[in-house]
């Protein structure tokens, strides 16, 4: 508690006005420090690759980032270390509770031979809302992000050498709390992996998938923790996704509510590219309304698609019997998803209740799905200068 020996009033203030949470680790926000990271070299490096080869998380390279939290030292030194298994008391409450939280981000060797990263901070910040979501510990977002740099300068032999390929940045905060009471964890774990990926579906990076569309399943619901990445609103979809394929499709529109308001589509956000009553067109999002991940691509298309101009841009909600009447009425346009795995998939048909409907592509000029992935992989591999692809 010696972090808290002396308190100034303005400081006493805004320390009420924090929400609970994030006051509760208030006292550790000095986090660890990229300046004291000890880095131990692999003696045995693993051959890398054919890039030409690669699918996704399949492949991890030589290193690994791990930081150790206890709730009696705070923080202790961040350690670059060999890549290898985690020794876990089975009592952990990660593996009983699901007190865990994880991040995806990529690293893009570019037409130059520079490595970038995309927009990291917005990985950071939402890796900070899970912590303080998951009730474990906070930390300062620039430091783990610098530790993370360094990971992947010492690895950047694991950057493939394609421009079809990426280095997938796998951060993850567990619990370790030996335990099993179901409370706060006064242990956790964070840490780092890194492998090179191709294209997330087998059938390649721009194929149209097909989509299930059926009520009686749900992702999240408001006031549950679907805007947060965490592992609990992945793990029970793989049933859903494995009926998907039973009937045929590849993957799922998740429908909520009796109005059946669509939200994202397989673990990606959703994009439909329409034209609107009044003739012109526009590009709709589900809002952040809760149940909806802020995805770093979703932001980068908003944030692009703004910048153009060239037509209206929506964050809405939006239900099937709309989607259906828009489909009915040829006002369709484009329907695709958008993540930082796939980049952006466009979508070729829905199978709801038993009928499937085939959904559109632009049939005149450039569709709008690839010239959103033209124009984000043109940033991530150096073809186009812009701040949201720092280098390593």
């Amino acid at each position: 508690m010696a972090a808290f020996r002396t308190v100034s009033p303005i400081l006493h203030g805004r320390l009420a006005q924090l929400p609970p949470l994030s006051f509760r680790f208030l006292r550790f926000s000095s986090s660890f420090k990229a300046a004291d990271l000890v880095i131990e070299r692999s003696a045995a490096p693993k051959p890398r690759p054919d890039p030409s080869t690669l699918v996704f998380g399949k492949h991890f390279s030589d290193h690994m980032l791990t930081v150790d939290w206890t709730d009696a030292g705070g923080w202790e030194t961040p350690r670059i270390r060999p890549f290898q298994n985690l020794s876990l008391h089975p009592a952990s409450s990660a593996l009983h509770y699901s007190i865990e939280l994880f991040e995806g981000m990529k690293a893009f060797r570019g037409v130059d031979n520079s490595i970038r990263l995309f927009r990291p901070m917005l990985n950071m910040e939402r890796m900070h809302r899970s912590a303080d979501r998951s009730c474990l510990p906070l930390f300062d977002k620039g430091e783990l992000l610098a530790c993370i740099r360094q990971l992947v300068a010492l690895d950047q032999e694991w950057v493939p050498y394609s421009l079809d390929a990426s280095l997938y940045i796998r951060p993850t905060f567990i619990g370790t709390e030996p335990s099993l009471g179901v409370s706060r964890a006064g242990k956790a774990l964070l840490f780092v992996i890194v492998g090179p990926v191709g294209p997330y579906f087998a059938t390649g990076s721009f194929s149209p998938v097909s989509l299930l569309a059926d009520p009686a399943f749900v992702r999240a619901w408001r006031g549950g923790v679907g805007a947060y990445k965490v592992g609990g609103n992945y793990g029970p979809t793989i049933a859903v996704q494995n009926e998907a394929v039973k009937r045929g499709c590849q993957q799922v529109l998740w429908l909520y509510g009796e109005e059946e308001q669509i939200t994202e589509v397989g673990t990606m956000n959703l994009f439909i590219y329409m034209t609107n009553e009044e003739g012109e067109r526009e590009l709709i999002t589900p809002p952040l309304d809760g149940m909806i991940l802020p995805g770093v691509t979703r932001q980068s298309l908003l944030d692009l698609a703004r910048t153009w101009g060239e037509f209206s841009v929506t964050e809405r909600t939006m239900d099937m019997r709309e989607v259906l009447r828009l489909l009915e009425a040829g006002r369709v346009l484009e329907v695709f998803g958008a993540g930082t795995a796939c980049v952006v998939c466009p979508v070729g048909s829905l199978l709801y209740k038993g009928k499937k409907y085939e959904v559109p592509t632009m049939q005149n000029g450039p569709d709008l799905a690839k010239r959103f992935y033209k124009e984000l992989t043109d940033i991530q591999y150096g073809r186009t200068a812009s701040e949201w692809a720092p280098l390593v």
